[in-house]
């Protein structure tokens, strides 16, 4: 008995201790998973973590890494605690293994990272990598597990959504929003376009943003659902507006005007506090597209139309629309446009979120400061001053007018030699000739006549299309004369972006001159386009015979620097690449040339890290 006793303990403790080894692995091997912990290192296309890492200015950059390097998307702080317990996990892994190790990586002779090794393989941090060679990464997760996306672009090539045509949409602009650029000051008040600060902190109107804003609004209107409108006030009856009216000497009361042949609201006040007048009550609308209809009484010395909007700062800002010809100010909560005298009927569209922020962020630097504000709602329309005013309207969106505001702006502000000079100081490089005011540019002559073409084709007035083939003179005068031609080896015809000496063969700005030679040729009737057609033949056979001098192997380079100076190729980043990409997509589907196709499927493969064949 004594015996049996004996073997039935034995056997409980060697159970009690079977069970608690199996436990004891299992809570080790929860506590230290295979692969430690991960921490992102990028958000998005462009914003990486800070870290010690050397100024990836002063790193080489390659297209790609060797491959026995691996990766770790952990930071150092991360690395370092990882690290802390990699004793613990490497005590499981028997005799001859070893689990992650801290390691020195000498890079180049010339400085070191923090690495792990695992036996004979090496990791490298991510947050190096990724600068290093400028690549791009993100932690994403998916139906619970997590997934290291790699993209050896950062930015996307646009698929076209068909053949191109002159009276569609203009390449992928329909994803552009020029207005919110930082180096746009704000958006006119007088002219209805952008003012730009791209070149220096005092602003211009500049040619090239000017065209891009209205093609942007124009693809725009092409491709989002049509936008909800609301009428406020007519004027005429219709709509039955309730006006607030602060004392005797404020009036606002129906009339009819003969210039519109329309009844309309006429407004008299006296001077009043800013915000105070005749006030329509909007209620709680959430869109941001004002327009109205607005003739200023020459009688008054200032009059306004005020908006008043609640924002996600929790106050309220007024923006104040005036009869003055100041571009922007702000006092306080106060913003100020200046829409100049108009003492004729004209049409007004206003996107209040935008002014809202060009107010806000209003600085005396090139940059608008950027900030997050945003509209809960449209409270308010206030009048003060003398004049009439019709159809307050508030929609989703208002493309049109504002494409027609750059259109009209064209028609405007072109000069005797069919151009649109650019009013500042431009240096591209050192030892090239500094631009100064007044210089032509291709890429704007370009893309002025892809804007007019369009308007002269939903409307048929010969402005839009008289000024885009006055447009064409400058392609024809040498850039040392005052022109936009260039010739390269004294064979092939260039147009120049920067017409610059000596020249400069810029090749985006080259390609979207062509693209408006050939919206011209296209638009204009038979006969009237033969000019056109001749430019855009001659830059064709000039793109096909030096596109390969563009071509690095694994991308592009941005111009001809490298040549014409005997200095570094200026590389074209990722942007500029895919917008290398995009335009010669667009010239594919015009014309199938073997040259131009298959440039474009080697430019698209370097985006995915492909790279022509060494020897």
């Amino acid at each position: 008995m004594r015996l049996l006793s004996s073997r039935t303990n034995f056997k409980a403790l060697w159970l009690v201790t079977f069970i608690f080894c199996g436990l004891s692995v299992t809570f080790w091997t929860r506590q230290c998973p295979e692969e430690t912990q991960r921490t992102p290192v990028a958000r998005g296309d462009r914003d990486y973590y800070d870290s010690d890492k050397p100024n990836p200015d002063d790193l080489p950059a390659i297209h790609a890494p060797p491959h026995h390097l691996s990766i770790l998307t952990a930071d150092s702080e991360q690395l370092n605690s990882n690290l802390a317990n990699s004793d613990l996990a490497n005590s499981n892994l028997g005799p001859g293994r070893q689990k992650y190790q801290p390691m020195e990586c000498l890079i180049n002779d010339e400085y070191s990272i923090e690495c792990r090794r695992e036996n004979d393989e090496v990791y490298v941090p991510f947050s190096f990598l990724e600068k290093y060679f400028e690549v791009s990464g993100r932690l994403a997760e998916y139906d619970g597990y997590d997934r290291f996306e790699w993209q050896h672009s950062y930015s996307k090539i646009y698929q076209p959504r068909g053949p191109y045509s002159p009276t569609g949409i203009f390449m992928s602009f329909e994803n552009y929003n020029v207005e919110i650029r930082d180096r746009v000051k704000a958006i006119s008040g007088l002219e209805g376009v952008p003012v730009s600060t791209q070149w220096g902190p005092d602003p211009y109107f500049y040619p090239i943003q000017i065209a891009q804003f209205g093609l942007s609004h124009y693809s725009k209107n092409l491709t989002e659902k049509e936008p909800r409108v609301t009428v406020f006030e007519r004027g005429d009856g219709q709509v039955r507006a309730r006006w607030e009216s602060p004392g005797k000497l404020s009036q606002v009361e129906s009339v009819s005007d003969k210039g519109c042949g329309c009844r309309v609201l006429q407004f008299s006040t006296d001077a009043l506090p800013p915000g105070s007048g005749p006030t329509l009550m909007l209620g709680a609308t959430s869109d941001q597209i004002l327009s109205f209809h607005i003739k200023f009484s020459p009688s008054a010395v200032v009059s306004n139309v005020s908006v008043v909007v609640d924002t996600s700062y929790k106050k309220q800002y007024i923006l104040h629309y005036t009869s003055s010809k100041e571009l922007i100010s702000a006092r306080g909560t106060n913003i100020y446009y200046g829409l100049g005298p108009r003492a004729d009927w004209s049409l007004v569209t206003r996107d209040l979120l935008c002014d809202l922020r060009k107010g806000v962020g209003l600085s005396n630097s090139k940059s608008v400061k950027k900030t997050k504000i945003t509209i809960k709602r449209v409270s308010k329309v206030v009048l003060q001053g003398k004049g009439r005013i019709s159809n307050i309207t508030m929609a989703t969106s208002s493309h049109i007018p504002q494409f027609f505001d750059a259109a009209d702006w064209f028609v405007r502000n072109q000069d005797d030699g069919g151009g649109w000079p650019i009013n500042v100081v431009r240096k591209l490089v050192d030892g090239m000739q500094e631009l100064p005011p007044g210089w032509y540019s291709a890429m704007a002559q370009g893309q002025a006549m892809s804007t007019l073409t369009r308007a002269f084709g939903r409307t048929s007035d010969r402005r839009y299309l008289d000024a885009a083939l006055r447009g064409t003179r400058p392609f024809r005068v040498p850039s040392e004369n005052g022109g936009v031609l260039a010739v390269f080896m004294d064979r092939h015809r260039w147009y120049e972006e920067y017409p610059t000496t000596p020249s400069s063969f810029v090749l985006n700005g080259f390609i979207y001159s062509l693209i408006g030679l050939y919206d011209l040729q296209q638009a204009a009737p038979p006969g009237e386009g033969k000019e056109a057609a001749e430019l855009f033949a001659e830059g064709m056979r000039s793109l096909k015979a030096m596109l390969p001098l563009y071509d690095t192997g694994a991308g592009t380079v941005y111009d001809l620097r490298h040549f014409m100076l005997g200095i570094a190729p200026n590389i074209a980043r990722w942007d500029y690449h895919t917008t290398h990409v995009n335009l010669l997509q667009l010239l594919v589907s015009i014309d199938p040339d073997p040259v131009l196709a298959g440039t474009l499927r080697r430019w698209v493969g370097y985006t995915k890290g492909r790279r022509a064949k060494h020897n």
